[in-house]
Protein backbone atom coordinates (compact mmCIF):
# COMPACT_ATOMS: atom_id res chain seq x y z
CA UNK A 1 0.00 0.00 0.00
CA UNK A 2 2.75 2.60 0.66
CA UNK A 3 4.43 1.28 -2.30
CA UNK A 4 1.68 2.48 -4.28
CA UNK A 5 0.90 5.85 -2.98
CA UNK A 6 5.16 6.48 -2.79
CA UNK A 7 4.52 5.53 -7.21
CA UNK A 8 1.45 7.83 -7.34
CA UNK A 9 3.50 10.78 -5.42
CA UNK A 10 5.76 10.40 -8.13
CA UNK A 11 3.87 10.11 -11.02
CA UNK A 12 2.15 13.37 -10.29
CA UNK A 13 5.88 15.18 -9.72
CA UNK A 14 6.69 13.73 -12.94
CA UNK A 15 3.59 15.04 -14.24
CA UNK A 16 3.66 18.52 -12.89
CA UNK A 17 7.26 18.82 -14.05
CA UNK A 18 6.15 18.20 -17.56
CA UNK A 19 3.92 20.35 -17.46
CA UNK A 20 6.09 22.96 -16.23
CA UNK A 21 8.55 22.32 -19.21
CA UNK A 22 6.41 22.41 -21.85
CA UNK A 23 4.44 25.81 -20.35
CA UNK A 24 8.04 27.59 -19.93
CA UNK A 25 8.87 26.34 -23.22
CA UNK A 26 6.00 27.93 -25.07
CA UNK A 27 6.44 31.17 -23.36
CA UNK A 28 10.32 30.82 -24.33
CA UNK A 29 8.62 30.33 -28.20
CA UNK A 30 6.22 33.26 -27.57
CA UNK A 31 9.20 35.21 -26.87
CA UNK A 32 11.05 34.47 -29.57
CA UNK A 33 8.60 34.98 -31.78
CA UNK A 34 7.45 38.14 -30.66
CA UNK A 35 11.36 39.30 -30.98
CA UNK A 36 11.00 38.11 -34.31
CA UNK A 37 8.15 39.90 -35.65
CA UNK A 38 9.57 43.20 -33.58
CA UNK A 39 13.04 43.01 -35.17
CA UNK A 40 11.73 43.12 -38.77
CA UNK A 41 10.41 46.99 -38.50
CA UNK A 42 12.49 49.02 -35.66
CA UNK A 43 13.55 51.53 -38.14
CA UNK A 44 10.38 51.60 -39.87
CA UNK A 45 8.54 52.48 -36.61
CA UNK A 46 10.68 54.96 -35.10
CA UNK A 47 10.83 56.94 -38.15
CA UNK A 48 7.57 57.24 -38.36
CA UNK A 49 7.12 58.20 -34.55
CA UNK A 50 10.03 60.68 -35.15
CA UNK A 51 8.11 62.12 -38.39
CA UNK A 52 4.91 62.81 -36.46
CA UNK A 53 6.07 64.28 -33.37
CA UNK A 54 8.28 66.47 -34.78
CA UNK A 55 5.71 67.96 -37.01
CA UNK A 56 3.42 68.11 -34.57
CA UNK A 57 6.07 69.67 -32.27
CA UNK A 58 6.59 72.28 -35.33
CA UNK A 59 2.97 72.85 -35.59
CA UNK A 60 2.29 73.36 -32.07
CA UNK A 61 5.26 75.68 -31.41
CA UNK A 62 4.26 78.07 -33.96
CA UNK A 63 0.81 78.38 -33.16
CA UNK A 64 1.78 78.87 -29.39
CA UNK A 65 4.41 81.61 -31.18
CA UNK A 66 1.49 83.17 -33.45
CA UNK A 67 -0.79 83.29 -30.56
CA UNK A 68 1.13 84.64 -27.34
CA UNK A 69 2.23 87.55 -29.96
CA UNK A 70 -1.05 88.35 -30.75
CA UNK A 71 -1.67 88.02 -27.51
CA UNK A 72 1.20 90.55 -26.09
CA UNK A 73 -0.29 93.20 -28.60
CA UNK A 74 -3.58 93.09 -27.55
CA UNK A 75 -2.26 93.99 -24.10
CA UNK A 76 -0.21 96.51 -25.31
CA UNK A 77 -3.56 98.32 -27.04
CA UNK A 78 -5.32 98.22 -23.95
CA UNK A 79 -2.79 99.69 -22.07
CA UNK A 80 -1.88 102.59 -24.42
CA UNK A 81 -6.12 103.22 -24.49
CA UNK A 82 -6.62 102.90 -20.60
CA UNK A 83 -3.25 105.27 -20.34
CA UNK A 84 -5.51 108.21 -22.14
CA UNK A 85 -7.90 107.36 -19.20
CA UNK A 86 -6.19 106.55 -16.34
CA UNK A 87 -2.34 106.03 -16.36
CA UNK A 88 -2.61 104.47 -12.58
CA UNK A 89 -4.41 102.01 -13.37
CA UNK A 90 -2.66 101.01 -16.29
CA UNK A 91 0.08 100.84 -15.08
CA UNK A 92 -1.23 98.55 -12.36
CA UNK A 93 -3.16 96.50 -14.26
CA UNK A 94 -0.32 95.71 -16.76
CA UNK A 95 2.52 96.22 -14.87
CA UNK A 96 4.67 93.05 -15.84
CA UNK A 97 2.43 91.47 -18.33
CA UNK A 98 5.11 91.81 -21.65
CA UNK A 99 7.71 90.26 -19.82
CA UNK A 100 5.43 87.27 -18.80
CA UNK A 101 5.08 87.08 -22.47
CA UNK A 102 7.69 87.31 -23.20
CA UNK A 103 8.77 84.96 -20.56
CA UNK A 104 6.51 82.32 -22.23
CA UNK A 105 7.81 82.86 -25.84
CA UNK A 106 11.00 81.68 -24.90
CA UNK A 107 10.35 78.90 -22.86
CA UNK A 108 7.94 77.89 -26.19
CA UNK A 109 10.64 78.26 -28.17
CA UNK A 110 13.65 76.31 -26.28
CA UNK A 111 11.38 73.65 -24.10
CA UNK A 112 13.12 70.12 -25.18
CA UNK A 113 11.30 68.25 -22.55
CA UNK A 114 15.23 67.43 -21.01
CA UNK A 115 13.61 67.68 -17.20
CA UNK A 116 11.13 65.05 -15.78
CA UNK A 117 7.54 66.17 -16.20
CA UNK A 118 4.80 65.42 -14.44
CA UNK A 119 1.33 64.09 -16.08
CA UNK A 120 -0.85 67.06 -16.17
CA UNK A 121 -4.27 68.32 -17.85
CA UNK A 122 -6.26 65.01 -19.55
CA UNK A 123 -4.75 61.56 -19.23
CA UNK A 124 -3.78 60.78 -23.14
CA UNK A 125 -3.74 57.22 -22.97
CA UNK A 126 -1.94 56.33 -26.17
CA UNK A 127 0.86 58.74 -25.43
CA UNK A 128 1.42 57.08 -22.48
CA UNK A 129 1.76 53.54 -24.13
CA UNK A 130 3.65 55.30 -26.55
CA UNK A 131 6.28 56.42 -23.91
CA UNK A 132 6.16 53.39 -21.90
CA UNK A 133 6.69 51.18 -25.34
CA UNK A 134 10.04 53.42 -26.13
CA UNK A 135 11.33 52.74 -22.45
CA UNK A 136 10.61 49.29 -22.74
CA UNK A 137 12.72 48.80 -25.64
CA UNK A 138 15.86 50.86 -24.68
CA UNK A 139 15.77 48.77 -21.42
CA UNK A 140 15.13 45.73 -23.29
CA UNK A 141 17.58 46.09 -27.06
CA UNK A 142 17.71 42.61 -27.34
CA UNK A 143 13.89 42.66 -28.71
CA UNK A 144 15.19 44.36 -31.72
CA UNK A 145 18.53 43.03 -32.16
CA UNK A 146 17.41 39.48 -32.13
CA UNK A 147 19.95 38.39 -29.82
CA UNK A 148 20.32 39.03 -26.07
CA UNK A 149 24.84 39.08 -26.77
CA UNK A 150 23.95 41.27 -30.38
CA UNK A 151 24.45 44.98 -29.33
CA UNK A 152 21.96 47.21 -31.24
CA UNK A 153 23.16 49.03 -34.35
CA UNK A 154 23.89 52.42 -34.34
CA UNK A 155 21.65 53.51 -36.34
CA UNK A 156 18.57 51.89 -34.32
CA UNK A 157 20.22 53.12 -31.18
CA UNK A 158 20.23 56.64 -32.71
CA UNK A 159 16.48 56.24 -34.00
CA UNK A 160 15.20 55.08 -30.72
CA UNK A 161 16.85 57.29 -28.81
CA UNK A 162 15.55 60.55 -31.41
CA UNK A 163 11.65 59.31 -30.68
CA UNK A 164 11.98 59.43 -27.28
CA UNK A 165 13.56 62.72 -27.13
CA UNK A 166 11.22 64.14 -29.90
CA UNK A 167 8.20 62.39 -27.61
CA UNK A 168 9.66 64.14 -24.33
CA UNK A 169 9.97 67.47 -26.15
CA UNK A 170 6.32 67.38 -28.01
CA UNK A 171 4.87 66.49 -24.47
CA UNK A 172 6.64 69.63 -22.60
CA UNK A 173 5.49 71.97 -25.87
CA UNK A 174 1.94 70.89 -24.73
CA UNK A 175 2.02 71.56 -21.26
CA UNK A 176 3.88 74.78 -21.92
CA UNK A 177 0.95 75.52 -24.25
CA UNK A 178 -1.45 74.55 -21.11
CA UNK A 179 0.38 77.10 -19.09
CA UNK A 180 0.06 79.83 -21.77
CA UNK A 181 -4.11 78.85 -22.12
CA UNK A 182 -3.84 79.22 -18.14
CA UNK A 183 -1.94 82.86 -18.64
CA UNK A 184 -4.11 84.12 -20.63
CA UNK A 185 -7.09 83.18 -19.02
CA UNK A 186 -6.09 84.84 -15.76
CA UNK A 187 -5.44 87.55 -16.97
CA UNK A 188 -8.78 87.58 -19.56
CA UNK A 189 -10.64 87.50 -15.80
CA UNK A 190 -8.02 90.62 -14.16
CA UNK A 191 -9.24 92.83 -17.35
CA UNK A 192 -12.78 91.94 -17.48
CA UNK A 193 -13.28 92.53 -14.02
CA UNK A 194 -11.79 95.75 -13.74
CA UNK A 195 -14.05 96.48 -17.30
CA UNK A 196 -16.82 95.57 -14.91
CA UNK A 197 -16.17 97.62 -12.18
CA UNK A 198 -15.57 100.79 -14.39
CA UNK A 199 -18.89 100.57 -16.88
CA UNK A 200 -17.35 103.77 -18.78
CA UNK A 201 -14.51 101.56 -19.96
CA UNK A 202 -16.64 99.33 -22.24
CA UNK A 203 -16.97 101.25 -25.29
CA UNK A 204 -13.31 101.50 -25.17
CA UNK A 205 -11.82 98.28 -24.06
CA UNK A 206 -14.49 96.24 -24.81
CA UNK A 207 -13.40 95.54 -28.51
CA UNK A 208 -9.88 94.02 -27.25
CA UNK A 209 -10.92 92.25 -24.93
CA UNK A 210 -13.95 90.35 -27.07
CA UNK A 211 -10.92 89.60 -29.27
CA UNK A 212 -8.87 88.40 -26.37
CA UNK A 213 -12.08 85.59 -25.84
CA UNK A 214 -12.17 84.73 -29.33
CA UNK A 215 -8.08 84.09 -29.77
CA UNK A 216 -8.04 81.78 -26.64
CA UNK A 217 -11.19 79.88 -27.71
CA UNK A 218 -9.71 79.09 -31.35
CA UNK A 219 -5.89 78.64 -29.34
CA UNK A 220 -7.47 76.06 -27.06
CA UNK A 221 -9.75 74.28 -29.93
CA UNK A 222 -6.16 73.85 -31.94
CA UNK A 223 -4.09 72.83 -28.81
CA UNK A 224 -6.82 70.51 -28.51
CA UNK A 225 -7.05 68.84 -31.91
CA UNK A 226 -3.19 68.29 -31.66
CA UNK A 227 -3.54 66.32 -29.01
CA UNK A 228 -5.88 64.31 -30.49
CA UNK A 229 -3.75 63.71 -33.28
CA UNK A 230 -1.41 62.60 -31.25
CA UNK A 231 -3.16 60.08 -29.75
CA UNK A 232 -4.79 58.57 -32.45
CA UNK A 233 -1.83 55.53 -33.73
CA UNK A 234 -1.09 54.35 -37.02
CA UNK A 235 -1.28 50.99 -37.84
CA UNK A 236 1.88 50.60 -37.87
CA UNK A 237 2.23 51.56 -33.82
CA UNK A 238 -0.68 49.89 -33.04
CA UNK A 239 1.19 46.29 -34.42
CA UNK A 240 4.24 47.46 -31.85
CA UNK A 241 1.78 48.03 -29.45
CA UNK A 242 0.16 44.54 -30.45
CA UNK A 243 3.27 42.49 -30.45
CA UNK A 244 4.23 43.72 -27.13
CA UNK A 245 1.24 43.20 -25.49
CA UNK A 246 2.25 39.78 -26.11
CA UNK A 247 4.99 39.70 -23.10
CA UNK A 248 4.27 39.65 -19.63
CA UNK A 249 7.75 41.52 -19.23
CA UNK A 250 5.85 44.40 -21.11
CA UNK A 251 2.42 44.64 -18.71
CA UNK A 252 4.56 44.46 -16.14
CA UNK A 253 6.65 47.22 -16.98
CA UNK A 254 3.48 49.49 -17.93
CA UNK A 255 1.83 48.66 -14.47
CA UNK A 256 4.57 49.45 -12.18
CA UNK A 257 5.93 52.52 -15.10
CA UNK A 258 3.33 54.45 -16.51
CA UNK A 259 1.62 57.24 -15.82
CA UNK A 260 -1.63 55.88 -14.56
CA UNK A 261 0.14 53.07 -13.06
CA UNK A 262 1.51 56.09 -10.78
CA UNK A 263 -1.38 57.75 -10.46
CA UNK A 264 -3.10 55.29 -8.91
CA UNK A 265 0.03 53.49 -7.05
CA UNK A 266 -1.13 49.85 -8.26
CA UNK A 267 0.08 47.32 -6.11
CA UNK A 268 2.43 44.36 -7.01
CA UNK A 269 -0.28 41.75 -7.09
CA UNK A 270 -2.91 43.64 -8.80
CA UNK A 271 -5.58 41.86 -11.02
CA UNK A 272 -4.95 38.63 -8.91
CA UNK A 273 -7.04 37.02 -6.73
CA UNK A 274 -5.52 37.90 -2.76
CA UNK A 275 -5.86 41.85 -4.65
CA UNK A 276 -9.34 41.28 -4.48
CA UNK A 277 -9.84 40.58 -0.81
CA UNK A 278 -11.95 42.37 1.09
CA UNK A 279 -13.58 44.86 -1.76
CA UNK A 280 -17.40 44.58 -1.80
CA UNK A 281 -18.57 42.66 -4.21
CA UNK A 282 -21.87 44.17 -7.10
CA UNK A 283 -24.07 42.02 -5.19
CA UNK A 284 -23.14 44.02 -1.46
CA UNK A 285 -22.96 47.46 -3.26
CA UNK A 286 -26.66 46.61 -4.62
CA UNK A 287 -28.12 45.80 -1.30
CA UNK A 288 -26.54 49.03 0.44
CA UNK A 289 -28.26 51.41 -1.69
CA UNK A 290 -31.48 49.15 -1.59
CA UNK A 291 -31.39 49.46 2.07
CA UNK A 292 -30.62 53.25 1.72
CA UNK A 293 -33.64 53.60 -0.56
CA UNK A 294 -35.95 51.83 1.95
CA UNK A 295 -35.08 53.94 4.97
CA UNK A 296 -36.55 56.51 2.50
CA UNK A 297 -39.94 54.88 3.03
CA UNK A 298 -42.55 54.55 0.55
CA UNK A 299 -41.58 57.04 -1.46
CA UNK A 300 -37.82 56.55 -1.27
CA UNK A 301 -37.72 54.64 -4.64
CA UNK A 302 -39.60 57.27 -6.71
CA UNK A 303 -38.02 60.41 -5.03
CA UNK A 304 -34.73 58.39 -6.21
CA UNK A 305 -35.93 57.93 -9.72
CA UNK A 306 -37.26 61.67 -9.82
CA UNK A 307 -34.17 62.63 -8.85
CA UNK A 308 -32.30 60.40 -11.50
CA UNK A 309 -34.71 62.09 -14.02
CA UNK A 310 -34.21 65.08 -13.60
CA UNK A 311 -30.26 65.09 -13.44
CA UNK A 312 -30.75 63.00 -17.09
CA UNK A 313 -33.02 65.87 -17.63
CA UNK A 314 -30.49 68.73 -16.87
CA UNK A 315 -27.40 66.58 -18.35
CA UNK A 316 -29.35 67.13 -21.88
CA UNK A 317 -30.04 70.67 -21.70
CA UNK A 318 -26.03 71.15 -20.91
CA UNK A 319 -25.43 68.97 -24.14
CA UNK A 320 -27.86 70.52 -26.53
CA UNK A 321 -26.01 73.89 -25.44
CA UNK A 322 -23.10 73.29 -26.49
CA UNK A 323 -23.50 71.52 -29.66
CA UNK A 324 -25.31 74.95 -30.35
CA UNK A 325 -22.44 76.49 -29.40
CA UNK A 326 -20.29 74.41 -31.77
CA UNK A 327 -22.87 74.13 -34.60
CA UNK A 328 -23.73 77.04 -37.38
CA UNK A 329 -20.93 79.36 -36.90
CA UNK A 330 -17.79 77.30 -38.71
CA UNK A 331 -15.77 77.81 -35.99
CA UNK A 332 -14.55 74.80 -36.20
CA UNK A 333 -13.33 75.22 -39.51
CA UNK A 334 -11.48 77.97 -38.37
CA UNK A 335 -8.85 76.08 -35.60
CA UNK A 336 -8.22 73.22 -38.36
CA UNK A 337 -4.97 73.34 -40.33
CA UNK A 338 -5.53 74.87 -44.12
CA UNK A 339 -5.00 71.04 -45.25
CA UNK A 340 -7.63 69.84 -42.89
CA UNK A 341 -9.87 72.29 -44.78
CA UNK A 342 -10.02 71.19 -48.47
CA UNK A 343 -12.31 68.31 -49.43
CA UNK A 344 -12.18 66.55 -52.38
CA UNK A 345 -15.14 65.62 -54.87
CA UNK A 346 -16.11 64.04 -57.57
CA UNK A 347 -19.66 63.93 -59.63
CA UNK A 348 -20.81 62.45 -63.21
CA UNK A 349 -24.19 64.11 -65.42
CA UNK A 350 -25.14 62.14 -68.55
CA UNK A 351 -26.83 63.75 -71.44
CA UNK A 352 -29.27 61.09 -73.62
CA UNK A 353 -30.42 60.89 -77.18
CA UNK A 354 -32.97 58.57 -76.10
CA UNK A 355 -34.53 57.30 -73.06
CA UNK A 356 -32.83 54.33 -72.54
CA UNK A 357 -28.67 54.73 -73.96
CA UNK A 358 -26.88 58.05 -72.69
CA UNK A 359 -25.37 59.61 -75.20
CA UNK A 360 -22.42 61.52 -72.90
CA UNK A 361 -21.20 61.17 -69.40
CA UNK A 362 -19.78 64.45 -67.58
CA UNK A 363 -17.29 62.68 -64.90
CA UNK A 364 -16.00 66.05 -62.75
CA UNK A 365 -13.71 66.33 -60.38
CA UNK A 366 -13.64 68.94 -57.59
CA UNK A 367 -11.10 70.68 -54.73
CA UNK A 368 -12.86 72.51 -52.29
CA UNK A 369 -11.97 74.71 -49.18
CA UNK A 370 -14.18 75.05 -46.56
CA UNK A 371 -14.85 78.60 -44.98
CA UNK A 372 -17.24 76.52 -42.63
CA UNK A 373 -19.24 73.65 -41.06
CA UNK A 374 -21.43 74.08 -44.23
CA UNK A 375 -20.13 76.69 -46.90
CA UNK A 376 -17.58 75.67 -49.35
CA UNK A 377 -15.86 76.92 -52.32
CA UNK A 378 -14.13 75.39 -54.89
CA UNK A 379 -12.52 74.61 -58.66
CA UNK A 380 -12.65 71.72 -60.58
CA UNK A 381 -12.31 69.99 -63.75
CA UNK A 382 -14.63 67.72 -66.00
CA UNK A 383 -13.99 64.96 -69.05
CA UNK A 384 -16.98 63.97 -71.10
CA UNK A 385 -17.00 60.80 -72.57
CA UNK A 386 -19.22 59.88 -75.31
CA UNK A 387 -20.20 56.41 -75.33
CA UNK A 388 -21.79 56.13 -79.23
CA UNK A 389 -25.38 56.20 -80.94
CA UNK A 390 -26.81 53.07 -79.00
CA UNK A 391 -26.65 49.87 -77.50
CA UNK A 392 -25.87 48.26 -80.62
CA UNK A 393 -22.73 50.87 -81.55
CA UNK A 394 -20.96 51.84 -78.06
CA UNK A 395 -17.63 53.10 -79.48
CA UNK A 396 -15.62 55.80 -76.26
CA UNK A 397 -14.75 58.93 -77.42
CA UNK A 398 -13.36 62.34 -76.11
CA UNK A 399 -16.63 65.00 -76.18
CA UNK A 400 -14.81 67.58 -74.73
CA UNK A 401 -13.66 68.98 -71.09
CA UNK A 402 -14.20 71.74 -68.99
CA UNK A 403 -12.78 73.97 -66.09
CA UNK A 404 -15.60 74.87 -62.98
CA UNK A 405 -15.52 77.08 -59.93
CA UNK A 406 -18.35 76.78 -57.60
CA UNK A 407 -19.38 78.06 -53.97
CA UNK A 408 -22.54 75.80 -51.85
CA UNK A 409 -24.25 78.00 -48.85
CA UNK A 410 -26.07 76.13 -46.61
CA UNK A 411 -30.08 77.05 -46.53
CA UNK A 412 -31.15 74.58 -43.96
CA UNK A 413 -30.38 70.66 -42.39
CA UNK A 414 -28.74 69.02 -45.29
CA UNK A 415 -30.07 71.69 -48.37
CA UNK A 416 -27.25 74.22 -49.80
CA UNK A 417 -27.76 77.05 -52.68
CA UNK A 418 -25.30 76.61 -55.03
CA UNK A 419 -23.87 78.52 -57.73
CA UNK A 420 -21.07 78.65 -59.99
CA UNK A 421 -19.11 79.24 -63.58
CA UNK A 422 -18.04 76.96 -65.97
CA UNK A 423 -16.29 76.74 -69.16
CA UNK A 424 -16.49 73.60 -71.46
CA UNK A 425 -15.18 72.45 -74.80
CA UNK A 426 -17.94 70.93 -76.33
CA UNK A 427 -16.72 69.73 -79.55
CA UNK A 428 -14.97 66.18 -80.14
CA UNK A 429 -11.26 66.20 -80.19
CA UNK A 430 -8.34 63.48 -80.66
CA UNK A 431 -5.53 65.78 -79.59
CA UNK A 432 -4.68 68.06 -77.00
CA UNK A 433 -3.92 70.96 -79.15
CA UNK A 434 -7.36 71.10 -80.10
CA UNK A 435 -8.33 72.92 -77.03
CA UNK A 436 -5.97 75.95 -77.92
CA UNK A 437 -9.27 76.59 -80.10
CA UNK A 438 -11.15 79.42 -77.65
CA UNK A 439 -13.99 79.65 -80.07
CA UNK A 440 -15.28 75.83 -79.19
CA UNK A 441 -15.21 77.16 -75.54
CA UNK A 442 -18.46 77.97 -74.03
CA UNK A 443 -19.87 79.70 -70.91
CA UNK A 444 -22.30 78.18 -68.77
CA UNK A 445 -23.79 79.85 -65.11
CA UNK A 446 -25.51 77.49 -62.48
CA UNK A 447 -27.67 78.35 -59.68
CA UNK A 448 -29.51 75.95 -57.99
CA UNK A 449 -30.06 73.67 -55.09
CA UNK A 450 -28.14 70.53 -53.30
CA UNK A 451 -28.91 68.31 -51.06
CA UNK A 452 -26.23 66.26 -48.99
CA UNK A 453 -26.42 62.40 -47.59
CA UNK A 454 -24.15 60.88 -45.47
CA UNK A 455 -22.61 57.83 -46.37
CA UNK A 456 -21.35 54.80 -44.05
CA UNK A 457 -18.40 54.49 -46.29
CA UNK A 458 -14.50 54.07 -46.30
CA UNK A 459 -14.16 55.97 -49.10
CA UNK A 460 -17.25 58.13 -49.93
CA UNK A 461 -18.22 60.35 -46.58
CA UNK A 462 -21.23 61.28 -48.64
CA UNK A 463 -23.33 61.95 -51.37
CA UNK A 464 -24.20 65.03 -52.92
CA UNK A 465 -27.77 65.48 -55.14
CA UNK A 466 -27.55 68.88 -57.32
CA UNK A 467 -30.42 70.42 -59.45
CA UNK A 468 -28.83 72.94 -61.57
CA UNK A 469 -30.37 75.68 -63.88
CA UNK A 470 -27.72 76.85 -66.60
CA UNK A 471 -29.16 80.62 -67.20
CA UNK A 472 -26.40 80.76 -69.79
CA UNK A 473 -27.32 78.36 -71.91
CA UNK A 474 -30.16 80.21 -74.08
CA UNK A 475 -27.31 82.32 -75.39
CA UNK A 476 -25.10 79.39 -77.24
CA UNK A 477 -25.63 78.32 -80.49
CA UNK A 478 -26.55 75.77 -80.64
CA UNK A 479 -28.58 75.83 -77.43
CA UNK A 480 -27.42 73.96 -74.64
CA UNK A 481 -29.13 71.89 -71.70
CA UNK A 482 -30.92 74.46 -69.36
CA UNK A 483 -31.89 71.66 -66.51
CA UNK A 484 -28.52 69.68 -65.23
CA UNK A 485 -29.00 67.10 -62.65
CA UNK A 486 -25.90 65.61 -60.80
CA UNK A 487 -24.78 62.74 -58.51
CA UNK A 488 -21.50 63.58 -56.32
CA UNK A 489 -19.22 62.27 -53.79
CA UNK A 490 -17.06 63.87 -51.21
CA UNK A 491 -13.84 61.75 -50.86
Amino acid sequence: MQNNENYAGARVACLLAVSLLILSAGYGQSVDSVTNKLTGFPSKLFGRIQSRTANLNQQLTGQTEKYLQRLAKREERLKKKLNKVDSTAAKELFAGSSQQYAALLQKVKTDTGSRLLPMSGNYQPYVDSLKGTLSFLQKNPQLLSGSPVQPLSPQIQVQLQGSISQLQALQAKMQDADQAKAYVQQRKQQISQYISQHANLQGLLGKETAGMNQDLYYYSQQVRQYKEMLNNPDRLEQKALSLLNQLPAFQNFMKNNSQLGGLFSLPGNYGSATSLAGLQTRDQVSQIVQNQVAAGGAGGAAALQSNLQSAQSQLDGYKNKLSQLGSGSGDEQKMKPFWKRLEVGTNFQTTHDSYYFPTVTDLGLSLGYKLGNSNVVGVGASYKIGWGNGIQHIALSSEGVGLRSFIEIKIKSSFSATGGLEYNYTTPFTAYQQLKQLQYWTQSGLIGVSKTVSMKSRVFKKTKLQLLWDFLSYQQVPKTQPILFRVGYTL
